[in-house]
């Protein structure tokens, strides 16, 4: 019984001063915006609404300049075409899941700034018409943030991330564009880190 206690005393202590000296794992939960420009083609215009919505990520620090990070974005907003032959709009629940490549930048006074590249997908999910499937583009995501400590194992993020991807149709020829598109998508929140 001595044995096990000291054993798994001694292992709790390495587990300590390990998580003490390096710290490698963080996840963040942020709010977010979500504001897509409007595009124009020769037949068609899509001008989806702005709106606001939640960010979730891991990230994986692999050294001190470089860590991969893994997202889930949530947002609703509307996708609304404009055409001569009418106008459409489809309330849809978006979400998105990407990862990234980062890399840190020196850290200036107690702000450390960081670039990120990668990809992912992004969902349609259209709420008002039952006929209409959800639909999946793939997505380039790009950006940088800042992070600043608050407290120990807990800092405050500022991001920006840009989507660029093919512009949802739903299947329907009436709503193809064949264009791509750009969303802007801002957030703050909090990371903590272990």
């Amino acid at each position: 019984m001595k044995r096990i206690i000291m054993t798994t005393t001694l292992l709790a202590t390495l587990c300590l001063c390990s998580w003490a000296q390096e710290i490698r794992n963080e996840i963040t939960i942020q709010g977010s915006g979500f504001f897509t420009k409007t595009t124009d083609s020769p037949t068609i215009t899509n001008r989806p609404t702005y709106s606001g919505g939640v960010l979730a990520g891991y990230r994986y620090t692999i050294n001190r300049w470089l860590a991969a990070e893994a997202d889930y974005d949530y947002f609703n907003n509307s996708q609304r075409f404009v055409s001569p032959a009418g106008f459409a709009q489809l309330q849809t629940n978006v979400h998105a899941v990407t990862g990234v490549a980062l890399l840190r930048l020196p850290a200036v006074y107690r702000l450390a700034p960081f670039i990120l590249a990668g990809g992912g997908g992004i969902f349609f999910n259209p709420q008002d018409a039952a006929s209409l499937d959800t639909q999946a583009r793939g997505t380039f995501v790009y950006g940088g943030g800042v992070d600043t400590g608050l407290i120990k194992h807990v800092d405050l993020r500022v991001e920006y991330r840009g989507f660029v991807y093919k512009i949802p149709d739903f299947d329907q020829p009436r709503l193809n564009m064949d264009s791509f598109t750009h969303s802007a998508v801002p957030s703050a929140g909090f990371v903590f880190k272990f």
